[in-house]
C-alpha cells in the first residue's frame, strides 16, 4: 500500500510543534544536514515555553544532576534516560551561548539551588536570556504580550530556526502517522491552512506537541479531583499522545501535572485560569531554609535569605478548615496536590473548590492575580488594587467572617474558628496545624473580608509516550517504535515531583538527542 502512497510532500524529518522542543530539534536536524519541516497547529508558534519564565535548570556536575533526577522521578524513570538528561544540562549553557550569539542576545548563567534539598541540588542552577535588542521597547512578541523571559528565551530560538531557512507551517495540525510494516513510521498526515496534506518523512517525526491540558476528556480520564483549570495555552490537547498510542506507543507519567491553584474567570467563556500572586520559590534543607531567590554573592555564590514575600491569604476547604500550607516550597508546581482528596462519605471532593480568605489589608498589598497567556484572542489586566474584580465577581465581600462565611456557603463558626486560630498563629509566628513559613503570615484582622473559589490549575501535564535514551518512543514491550521519536513535555521524564526550570531542560536535550539520532538515519525507502 505504501508504494502507491501519494504524498503531498516531504522532509528528512518533520517535526510537530513549534515550542521550545520543536525549535531545538528543528535546529540540530538542520545544523546535521538534514531537511527539516516544522509543524505549529496554531496560527502563531512558542507553545508554552514562550510564556514560561525562561529559566532553563542547568547542572555543574553531571554525577550531581543525576543523584537529583532520581529523586525528582521517584523511581519512575530509567537511569539512562536520567543520565542522559544530567548530561545535557551541563551542556547547556554553552549551546545557549552560541544561539544568542547571533542576535547578540545577553545570556544570564547563575546559580540556583533546587527546590528540595535531594543529593546533588547544590549543583544546579539557571541559564536564561537576560537581554534581546530586538525587543526592546516591543509590546509583545507572535501572542504575548508581555515579554518575559520566555519570550527572550523564545525570541533567540525563533531567529535561529528562521536563520536556518528551516520550512515553517502554521496552522498545520497533525492528524495521524503514516505507518508502515512493523509499525516503521513513513511519514505524517496534517491539515495545513485547512488543506489535507500526506507528508513524507524519509528519516523520522519527531514529536515535540506537548500535554493535553487543554483536552477536558484527557484531563477527566488522568487527573483525580476535576474541574482542573487550563492556565497558559490551548493548543495542547494531547495530539501527540493519540498518534503515539496510533503506533501502539507505551505512557507513563499521566497523573502527573504542573501547577498551582488559582482563580476562574466570572465569565465560563473565558478559557484561561489565573494564577495568583508570583512569590519566590524556598528550599527546606538540613536545618537552615534557603530560599531560591536568585541572589548571588560577589563570588557568584547563592546568597541565603531567611525572608519570603507575605502572602496575603489563607485557603479553606468547604466545610471552612484550613488544609494546607498555602506557601509551600515550590507554589507554582505542588499548590495543585492537596486538592486531589476524595471524601467518601460525603462522595465529593471536599478541597475543589476551595476558598482564598483575605481581609481589605490583604486586598490593597498588591494585585492578587495575574495571567500568562499565549494565544491573540485573549486579554486580561488585573488591576492594581483587586478592585475591578471585587466589582466584576472574582472575588465575594462581607463585613464580617460569620457573613462572608454565609456568602460561599460554608459553617459560619467553623470559618470563625479557622481565622481566629489563623490570626493567634500570626500573633506567634508559628503555624502548628501546616507550617507556613512565619515571614509569609499575615493576620485576617481589617474588614471588609474577600473570599474567591480557588481550584487547581494546570500550567503543563507531565504524561505521554515513553521514551528511551534516544528519545525514540516505545511499545509497551519497551521495544522502539522505528522512527518516532518524542521530546519537551510530551511523556515528560517527570513522573514524582517536578524541578523548576526542569521542563525547558529536557525540551533542549531531548529536542537535540531525537534529531541526532534521526538524522543519523538512512532514508527508509532506499
Amino acid at each position: 500500500m505504501l508504494d502507491e502512497q501519494k504524498w503531498d510532500d516531504e522532509a528528512d524529518i518533520v517535526v510537530v510543534g513549534y515550542g521550545s522542543a520543536g525549535a531545538v530539534a528543528a535546529i540540530e536536524a538542520r545544523d546535521m544536514g538534514a531537511d527539516v519541516l516544522l509543524l505549529e497547529k496554531m496560527p502563531d508558534p512558542g507553545g508554552l515555553s514562550i510564556v514560561s519564565a525562561g529559566g532553563i535548570r542547568i547542572a555543574s556536575d553531571a554525577g550531581a544532576a543525576l543523584l537529583y533526577l532520581e529523586n525528582t522521578c521517584g523511581g519512575r524513570t530509567p537511569l539512562d534516560v536520567l543520565r542522559v538528561l544530567a548530561e545535557g544540562m551541563t551542556e547547556i549553557g554553552e549551546f545557549v551561548h552560541r544561539l544568542a550569539a547571533t542576535i547578540d542576545a545577553r545570556v544570564k548563567i547563575s546559580p540556583a539551588v533546587g527546590n528540595y534539598p535531594f543529593a546533588g541540588y547544590e549543583s544546579l542552577g539557571y541559564c536564561e536570556i537576560a537581554e534581546v535588542p530586538s525587543l526592546q521597547g516591543a509590546s509583545g512578541f507572535h501572542a504575548v504580550r508581555t515579554i518575559g523571559g520566555g519570550a527572550r528565551l523564545f525570541a533567540v530560538l525563533d531567529s535561529n530556526v528562521r536563520a536556518r531557512n528551516v520550512r515553517v507551517a502554521s496552522n498545520a495540525v497533525a492528524q495521524r502517522l503514516v505507518l508502515g510494516a512493523e509499525r516503521t513510521v513513513h511519514g505524517i498526515r496534517a491539515t495545513i491552512e485547512g488543506v489535507p496534506r500526506t507528508i513524507r518523512a524519509r528519516k523520522g517525526v519527531i514529536l515535540t506537541c506537548g500535554g493535553f491540558e487543554a483536552n477536558e476528556d484527557m484531563k477527566r480520564q488522568n487527573f483525580q479531583a476535576m474541574p482542573v483549570l487550563t492556565g497558559s495555552f490551548l493548543g495542547n490537547t494531547g495530539d501527540g499522545i493519540a498518534m503515539a498510542q496510533h503506533a501502539g506507543a507505551a505512557l507513563w507519567h499521566m497523573w502527573h501535572y504542573h501547577g498551582p491553584y488559582g482563580l476562574a474567570h466570572p465569565d465560563p467563556d473565558f478559557p484561561f485560569a489565573f494564577y495568583l500572586k508570583a512569590v519566590p520559590m524556598w528550599t527546606p534543607g538540613n536545618g537552615e531554609e534557603v530560599s531560591d531567590l536568585g541572589i548571588i554573592d560577589a563570588a557568584g555564590k547563592p546568597v541565603a535569605q531567611k525572608t519570603l514575600a507575605r502572602m496575603a491569604w489563607i485557603v479553606v476547604d468547604q466545610t471552612g478548615r484550613r488544609f494546607m500550607d498555602e506557601y509551600p516550597p515550590y507554589p507554582g508546581d505542588t499548590g495543585c496536590r492537596p486538592f486531589d482528596v476524595y471524601d467518601f462519605k460525603l462522595q465529593r471532593f471536599p478541597r475543589n473548590p476551595a476558598y482564598m480568605i483575605f481581609d481589605d489589608a490583604g486586598r490593597r498589598m498588591y494585585p492578587i492575580g495575574r495571567s500568562a497567556i499565549n494565544d491573540r484572542r485573549w486579554r486580561y489586566d488585573w488591576s492594581a488594587d483587586n478592585q475591578k474584580e471585587v466589582e466584576l465577581g472574582f472575588f465575594k465581600r462581607a463585613d464580617s467572617i460569620a457573613a462572608l462565611a454565609h456568602r460561599i456557603d460554608v459553617d459560619a463558626t467553623e470559618l470563625e474558628r479557622t481565622v481566629s486560630a489563623w490570626n493567634g498563629a500570626v500573633a506567634t509566628g508559628h503555624d502548628a496545624r501546616f507550617g507556613r513559613r512565619a515571614e509569609s503570615m499575615v493576620p485576617l484582622a481589617t474588614p471588609p473580608y474577600y473570599a474567591a473559589r480557588v481550584h487547581p490549575v494546570v500550567i503543563n501535564t507531565q504524561g505521554g509516550p515513553r521514551h528511551n535514551k534516544w528519545q525514540q518512543v516505545l511499545d509497551p514491550f519497551d521495544q522502539p517504535i522505528p522512527r518516532l521519536y518524542a521530546a519537551g513535555e510530551l511523556g515528560s521524564v517527570f513522573g514524582h515531583v517536578y524541578m523548576s526550570g526542569g521542563n525547558l531542560a529536557e525540551c533542549f536535550v531531548g529536542g537535540w538527542t531525537a534529531a541526532r539520532h534521526a538524522a543519523g538515519l538512512a532514508d527508509w525507502s532506499d
